[in-house]
């Protein structure tokens, strides 16, 4: 009995010591708890330097020109293309119209009844240049000399262009363009123009214009004759029906200038200065334009009937 009894406790202390072996195996082997804080620090710190490696790419692409950059096709070539901008991406959008040219030539006159007989502006400007540029070859025959002085057709203004009748003394019809310009010198040239070459040049410069004495507020020009007389030799015998022209000065006080020639009296322009009147005599004359000017109020300021300076009459 007593041997049964030994046997029975050794294997109850075998028992309680292998529990306790088994209790602390257990302890041994059960996963610690996960280290929460270290976790997360180490996920804060991923997630920083992904957000700087982001940031840093866009400064590249930011610093990169906008330009042709590579792309790679699907076979793995290599391809170049050229990103659009917003104006060329959108369809809709409008080019920036370019300024449009300064014109250049000289200007037109004051008024569209200046130019007549179906000249334009254009072929008036043409005239002008020709006769700027043949009195360049040929030198000036006016008071300042040097061809130079003439300038070019841009510094001029245009008064005046109509068709010019040729005579015994200088055959062939034509053109006549009256210009002027008030810079360096006050110029004015009358410039006839037959066949697209320059057929004559008269001009006028700074004292012919400006001094002259017992001048009145009207003026008309002294070498203007020829646009109003068809020839110096065939008085009493000019081609009918004949245009005609007067040119010449006017002062700001003068609002208005009238002309009276053969059986017409005409209201001339006024630009700038100058007053130009234009018509078609249907009749021999002896008798010079007649040409009055009035004030703002209808006094009569000027008459060249009483003006000593002014030739009254053609023969």
């Amino acid at each position: 009995m007593s041997g049964e009894r030994q046997e029975t406790e050794g294997e109850r202390d075998f028992e309680e010591q292998l529990r306790e072996l088994l209790a602390e195996d257990a302890y041994t082997i059960r996963p610690s708890p996960a280290p929460y804080p270290a976790i997360r620090r180490r996920g804060l710190v991923e997630r920083r330097r992904r957000v700087a490696a982001a940031g840093a790419a866009l400064v590249t692409l930011a610093a990169v020109p906008v330009g042709a950059y590579a792309l790679a096709g699907p076979d793995g070539s290599g391809g170049t293309t050229t990103p659009q901008t917003s104006a060329s991406a959108t369809s809709s959008a409008k080019p920036t119209p370019s300024p449009s040219p300064t014109p250049t030539g000289p200007e037109g006159p004051a008024t569209p009844g200046q130019l007549l007989d179906g000249i334009t502006l254009a072929q008036a400007a043409d005239g002008l240049e020709t006769c700027l540029g043949d009195n360049r070859l040929n030198g000036s025959t006016s008071r300042i000399g040097a061809a130079a002085d003439l300038g070019k057709a841009d510094g001029y203004r245009i008064i005046l262009a109509m068709n010019s009748t040729g005579d015994s003394n200088a055959p062939g019809d034509g053109m006549f363009v009256v210009a002027v310009k008030e810079k360096p010198h006050q110029t004015r040239l009358i410039c006839n123009i037959k066949n697209r070459e320059a057929s004559g040049l008269n001009t006028s410069v700074g004292d012919d214009l400006e001094n002259v004495p017992d001048a009145g507020p009207v003026m008309a020009d002294p070498n203007g004759g020829k646009l109003h007389r068809q020839s110096m030799l065939d008085g009493g015998n000019w081609k009918l029906p004949f245009r005609w022209g007067v040119i010449g000065r006017v002062e700001p006080s003068v609002a208005k200038v009238t002309v009276s020639y053969g059986d017409a009296t005409l209201s001339a322009a006024l630009d700038h200065g100058w007053f130009v009147a234009a018509g078609i005599l249907n009749q021999q004359v002896t008798m010079a334009p007649h040409i009055k000017g009035y004030d703002a109020a209808g006094k009569l300021v000027y008459d060249s009937a009483q003006d000593k300076s002014y030739e009254k009459t053609l023969l």
